[in-house]
């Protein structure tokens, strides 16, 4: 796929996100933070069918959404992901950049929205903050999202199974969340819409404005080489 298709296809999935973003976050702050109708369904089933086991997986789970899990898997994801030392650092910085920048942008609207959790009663896991849209679910999908984004730049055609588990792991995150009773399930969909339209920002202007050779590890190659090449009429 070309640059600028790739940064059209970016923006797009993007800007389609963030609406969709917009309208729920409108929807969640025009009913003062009271659970929507999915919301109740979901954390009563997840209320009937927790045992311990299963209990103990999704907090296993959910651990891998928040601390440093997500940062070093960026990190890893910059390193894979450019073709020299320095092109590594360079895109782990822009790994981590995105991951940052996301999270406060995300704490931002959490202030703003203000809405709360659960019932303390009904939590199997530690949680803090205000509820919407789900930090651990934003952090999976953006930390997914760049593993993706690098499994497709590595091996665009061999790969679809590690693609598809790492998309599942951000998935899996988020409805952890849900199960251990700690978000409404409009929490996570508010995170994976938050962090696909934050994604899409990032890509798009990484598409755009880095030159073409800062993954491809080769030399920048002229706009028209066939203009700098081209045989001098003898002539002339």
């Amino acid at each position: 796929m070309k640059r600028r298709d790739a940064a059209d296809l970016a923006g797009t999935v993007g800007l389609g996100a963030w609406v969709a973003f917009g309208v729920l976050t409108i929807v969640v702050i025009g009913q003062n933070g009271a659970q929507l109708w999915p919301d109740d369904g979901f954390l009563t089933w997840s209320l009937g069918h927790r045992p311990d086991v299963a209990g103990a997986l999704a907090r296993g789970v959910t651990d891998t959404g928040s601390g440093a899990v997500p940062y070093i898997l960026a990190v890893v994801a910059g390193v894979v992901a450019g073709r020299t030392v320095r092109r590594r650092m360079g895109a782990a910085a822009l790994g981590l950049a995105c991951l940052g920048a996301g999270q406060a942008l995300r704490y931002g609207v959490m202030e703003i929205v203000q809405r709360p959790r659960p019932a303390r009663t009904d939590w199997a896991a530690s949680a803090g903050g205000w509820a919407f849209p789900s930090g651990h679910t934003t952090t999976a999908t953006l930390t997914a999202g760049l593993l993706i984004v690098t499994v497709s730049l590595r091996a665009p055609h061999g790969a679809t199974p590690l693609r598809v588990v790492i998309g599942c792991w951000g998935g899996l995150v988020g409805l952890s969340r849900v199960y251990l009773g700690v978000h409404w399930f409009t929490d996570v969909i508010g995170g994976w819409l938050f962090a696909t339209g934050w994604l899409g920002v990032c890509l798009y202007a990484m598409a755009r404005w880095l030159p073409a050779s800062f993954f491809s590890g080769t030399p920048h190659a002229p706009d028209n080489p066939t203009e700098d090449h081209a045989p001098q009429d003898p002539g002339r």
